[in-house]
């Protein structure tokens, strides 16, 4: 990971990652840059056993307010093929934080809008400062929510999406929790220490077994049971034989703490 960054920071606290999105002045709006940075410090992070834990989060004012404002001007100018890579590019880093072996938890505050929300939405545990706005704003300049829709929607479901979609409104952490954008809402002053909760939770847990729960929620999300008994039932039987389900098993039964557990 010795690769210079110009968009991100990461910190390393023992077994937790800190990537933090790094252009405060600009409320961390993405452009190409940021999405490659991104993209590859996750991607790279999906090998580095010592890494249990991602927390993402956006140094100054903001989250992530969406798409930069040079970089928008410059996509008009751009060809229907240039458009196409630079939102393969995107939607490319939403699904490598959406199918990341590691836990992402997202440190929301200030405002998330635009490709902001989708990244939230592709997160697995948000947690938000109370006044946060969120927003699907797209549709108020003329585009839409494309590359985001199949996490948020698989998020906070057709319904609010047909609201939030169609109006581009913004709306207050209390909502997005609400319609389970996020998990949690909290006062800006204990947003840290949520943070912290919910990393101490997810290193209870065994790191395969969360990479495991993580594919598993993938495959059976919005199949029908009969389509996906064999696949569970195979899953837990080989996971039962691993060096990590096998120490999980003893460590309960010989009532201590099983080697990943701090």
């Amino acid at each position: 990971m010795g690769v210079e960054l110009e968009r991100l920071q990461v910190e390393y606290d023992g077994p937790v990652a800190r990537i933090w999105m790094n252009r405060p002045d600009l409320r961390n709006a993405f452009d190409g840059l940021m999405i490659t940075e991104l993209r590859r410090v996750l991607f790279d992070l999906r090998t580095v056993d010592a890494v249990r834990v991602v927390v993402l989060g956006g140094r100054g004012p903001s989250f992530c307010a969406g798409a930069d404002l040079q970089w928008m001007k410059a996509m008009a100018a751009f060809t229907r093929e240039e458009n196409l890579r630079e939102a393969q590019a995107l939607a490319d880093l939403f699904f490598t934080v959406y199918e990341s072996p590691k836990p992402i938890v997202a440190r929301v505050h200030g405002a998330a809008l635009g490709g902001g929300c989708g990244l939230v939405a592709a997160c697995d545990i948000p947690v938000a400062a109370l006044g946060t706005q969120f927003g699907f704003t797209e549709v108020r300049l003329g585009i839409l929510p494309a590359v985001i829709s199949p996490y948020v929607v698989g998020k906070i479901g057709e319904s609010a999406a047909r609201e939030l979609f169609l109006t581009g409104e913004r709306f207050e952490a209390v909502r997005a929790l609400e319609i389970g954008l996020i998990r949690a809402a909290v006062p800006e002053e204990d947003l840290d220490a949520a943070i912290e909760g919910r990393v101490k939770e997810l290193l209870q847990a065994g790191p395969h077994a969360i990479a495991e729960a993580k594919a598993l929620i993938r495959e059976v999300a919005w199949r029908r049971v009969e389509d996906v008994q064999r696949y569970t039932v195979e899953r837990i039987a080989e996971i039962r034989t691993t060096a990590e389900g096998q120490e999980g098993m003893r460590a309960f039964l010989e009532k201590r703490k099983p080697y990943w557990m701090p």
